[in-house]
């Protein structure tokens, strides 16, 4: 198997062009013209290198990207986005270069290379029928609007392989869930000076419920709920009437977001005259372990045959798009695009010489499990 690698090697110089192409094109999530001009081109370059032309699914504006290859059922889901972190007008501060055998530029790591990786292992697979290649363009906002189409796409298959990049070369074999919360107080206006008694001041309301929520986390589990924005009252000497607070709460299981969301739910203002509400919910479901662990197990394997260094794994705190397939008990395997480092800061980068061996894999991870019963 290693001739493969030495494919993906010699593939590398059209690798790093095709990469080049879709780096500079920009397409932060919230800017839906550019994330449409950005399809446009994704679309073309993917037309180009696996034959087919993708169809459009355009929801609340925003644009994805999805080939099914073949005409059989759906049994793979390569599944990647297109959409960046990095406002129109960074090429100017972070231009896409090439030295040292390393690429920067905004959005390379996180995951436009795991794109340019999906296209030349699908290319490189005497038939690629029974993958279905979705490219979305809301990830880095949640995924808002393709949740649904992930979903849909992923179920009935026996994998969905996730181009996010790699921790440090590590495969993600767990993401904690993701759960989002406002908790929104009500009090009673006063005069800070004249009459404070007579209010319900929302700003000492807060108080006592993100220290209840901040109790909520436990850390031998993995469960952390982090109080985070905070906003309240009006004028320094008026008693807030009105506060909230935002949360992000993340756990490895089920059983652990539901036990922090009933919790959430079940809160009680503490002082009399306060109300509360609290709005959200989990957002990412889970990707456990056990959902990852036999994938992983064929792609050390491989990786072995291919003569490629042995794999690492690594649990991360951070959700993708995986989480939404394994969610919907699809097996999921996450990290698989490129290895480098900085995601989202000015530091982006990808190293070089691992894009054709971790493409290799790829395609050996794909052509496995399509002949797969």
């Amino acid at each position: 198997m290693t001739e493969l690698v030495d494919r993906m090697q010699a593939a590398l110089p059209r690798m790093l062009a095709d990469l080049e192409t879709l780096v500079t094109c920009e397409s932060p999530s919230a800017d839906l013209a550019a994330v449409a001009a950005s399809a446009d081109v994704v679309a073309r370059l993917g037309t180009e290198r696996l034959g087919n032309a993708p169809e459009y699914v355009v929801v609340d504006g925003r644009t994805h990207l999805r080939w099914r290859l073949g005409d059989g059922p759906a049994r793979v889901l390569v599944l990647g986005h297109h959409d960046t972190v990095w406002p129109v007008g960074s090429l100017a501060t972070h231009p896409f270069v090439v030295e040292d055998g390393v690429m920067r530029g905004p959005g390379c790591f996180d995951m436009k290379t795991g794109l340019v990786m999906a296209f030349h292992a699908l290319a490189a697979l005497p038939s690629a029928s029974g993958v279905t290649l979705l490219v979305t363009g809301d990830e880095e906002l949640g995924s808002p609007s393709s949740r649904d189409l992930i979903e849909q796409e992923a179920a009935g298959c026996v994998a969905a392989l996730v181009l996010e990049a790699s921790a440090g070369g590590a495969l993600k074999l767990e993401r904690k869930g993701v759960s989002a919360y406002e908790i929104r107080i009500a009090g009673k206006a006063s005069h800070a000076g004249l009459e404070p008694e007579l209010g319900v001041n929302a700003s000492i309301e807060a108080a006592h419920q993100i220290l209840a929520v901040s109790n909520l986390g436990d850390a031998a589990r993995g469960t952390t709920v982090t109080p985070t924005l905070l906003t309240s009252g009006t004028t320094r000497n008026t008693v807030p009437a009105l506060g909230s607070f935002l949360v992000d709460a993340r756990a490895r299981t089920v059983d652990e977001q539901l036990r922090v969301d009933e919790a959430l739910h079940a809160l009680k203002p503490v002082l009399p005259g306060a109300s509360l509400e609290v709005i959200g919910g989990p957002n990412r479901p889970p990707l456990e372990r056990k959902m990852s662990e036999d994938l992983y197990r064929r792609a050390s394997r491989l990786a072995g045959e291919l003569g490629l260094e042995p794999l690492r794994e690594i649990s991360v705190g951070g959700g993708s798009d995986g989480n939404f397939t394994a969610g919907i008990g699809v097996p999921t395997l996450d990290g698989l695009g490129a290895v480098g480092g900085g995601a989202h800061a000015d530091d982006e980068h990808v190293v070089v010489a691992e894009i054709a061996p971790r493409t290799a894999l790829l395609t050996a991870l794909i052509a496995e499990l399509l002949d797969t019963p």
